[in-house]
């Protein structure tokens, strides 16, 4: 009885063995709680995509706004990250851009994966089966484990010890200085206010940096020389100190001197300003004529142009002359067209009257001049040497006789007589 008792149990073992061989099985995961969502076979499949997915495990619930709508059909590992197949319901609709995250039901519940729309941008399309969650749209919260590590790396070794220290400094620090300091909290907010207000200007302006720095870097070769040259010029500055300093002391000397002129002449400035302004005021009213004027003046009577019109020693011109004979004539003798045509007065203001000059005063009659004395006889002229030939030819000249329109009124010669 015993033998054929273990022969039996040797048969089931190996009829379950070949069972478990043909059918894959993986163990209680396959097994859907009764009442689970999706579990009528009405559903969709989506492969979502963790680069850590903790301790999620299948059939873990899929929930969307805290209520489940599947269960997570398989995990597996694809390179560096995790590959989860999920299963919804086919009543839940989701965007084509939903993102999945991995939550925890409490501080120390199991792993879910909610799903849920993108939070700051608007839905697109409408989540099919077969769809995959990228890693750009998938995450995790912080899990109880991480924060309860992180909070004893700051108790055992970190700066807690520390806060006491910095609290009683603190105190000491604001112990009657709180006006001040609330008054520099104020300040600074508005300090911050402000550079907030220009934040656009300082990107421009920490751009403009940048290009700045990029030109100057372009040109680092003839900045070098700049500096290379820079140790000569410093010296010659160097040996002119001296001279520096004095005409230094001295344009210190002319601008006190400068102002002292200045307030002394102030008032004087200003009025001669003040009546040198009607002058300038019609300068301004001439306008071109003044400089058009001076112009004319190098060449007067003739304009500028009319060099192009001179020929060596003549000029060629070309006058249009366009005469009225009445206006000319109404000019010449004065006075105005009172016949007119019948059209009013004339343009032309008449020609004022010239006075009548006096009378010229009579030339007195001249009186009878003297009779001229007698003539001394002329001498007998020696015949001259060379260099006295001229003198003895104006000597022996005789006198010459004036001519008769010459001669006075009344007057007669000797020989008349």
């Amino acid at each position: 009885m015993n033998a054929l008792r273990k022969v039996g149990a040797v048969a089931w073992a190996a009829v379950g063995s070949l069972l478990l061989s043909g059918c894959e099985f993986n163990g209680w995961y396959d097994v859907q709680l009764p009442g689970g969502a999706a579990a009528d076979g009405h559903a969709y499949h989506v492969t979502v995509e963790f680069r850590d997915v903790l301790d999620l495990v299948p059939q873990s619930a899929v929930k969307v706004n805290n209520v489940t709508v599947g269960a997570v059909e398989e995990v597996q590992l694809d390179g560096w990250h995790a590959r989860v197949r999920l299963r919804v319901a086919d009543s839940v609709k989701l965007p084509a851009n939903a993102v999945a995250e991995l939550r925890q039901t409490s501080m120390l519940g199991e792993k879910y994966v909610a799903l849920s729309t993108p939070p700051g941008t608007a839905p697109v399309g409408r989540l099919g089966d077969g769809d995959r969650i990228p890693l750009s749209r998938s995450g995790r919260n912080p899990d109880i484990e991480e924060v309860l590590s992180a909070l004893s790396a700051l108790l055992n070794g970190g700066g807690v010890a520390q806060l006491k220290t910095i609290t009683v400094e603190l105190n000491k620090a604001l112990d009657g200085r709180e006006d001040r300091v609330r008054s520099l909290l104020k300040e600074l907010n508005t300090f911050i206010g402000g550079l907030d207000g220009r934040r656009k200007d300082i990107i421009h302006a920490l751009k403009a940096v940048d290009r700045l720095a990029g030109r100057l870097g372009k040109e680092k070769k003839t900045i070098a020389q700049a500096v290379d040259t820079m140790p000569p010029a410093l010296k010659v500055l160097a040996d002119q100190r001296r001279d520096l300093t004095r005409m230094l002391t001295a344009l210190s000397k002319l601008g006190t001197t400068g102002t002292k002129v200045v307030n002394a002449s102030h008032d004087d400035t200003v009025a001669n300003l003040k009546q040198l302004r009607p002058i300038l005021q019609q300068l301004n009213k001439a306008g071109a004529d003044l400089p058009n004027s001076l112009e004319l003046l190098t060449t007067y009577p003739f304009p500028r142009n009319a060099v192009d019109a001179v020929r060596g020693d003549y000029v060629n011109l070309d006058i249009t002359a366009d005469l009225d004979l009445s206006a000319l004539y109404r000019n010449l003798a004065g006075g105005s067209d009172k016949s007119g045509g019948g059209n009013g007065e004339s343009t032309q203001p008449e020609t004022p009257d010239i006075p009548d000059l006096p009378d010229l005063p009579t030339v007195p009659t001249p009186t009878a001049l003297p009779s001229a004395p007698s003539l001394p006889s002329s001498p007998r002229c020696r015949r001259p040497r060379r260099a006295a030939a001229v003198r003895c030819a104006r000597r022996c000249a005789p006198a010459a006789t004036p001519p008769e329109e010459s001669r006075p009124r009344g007057s007669t010669s000797r020989s008349q007589s």
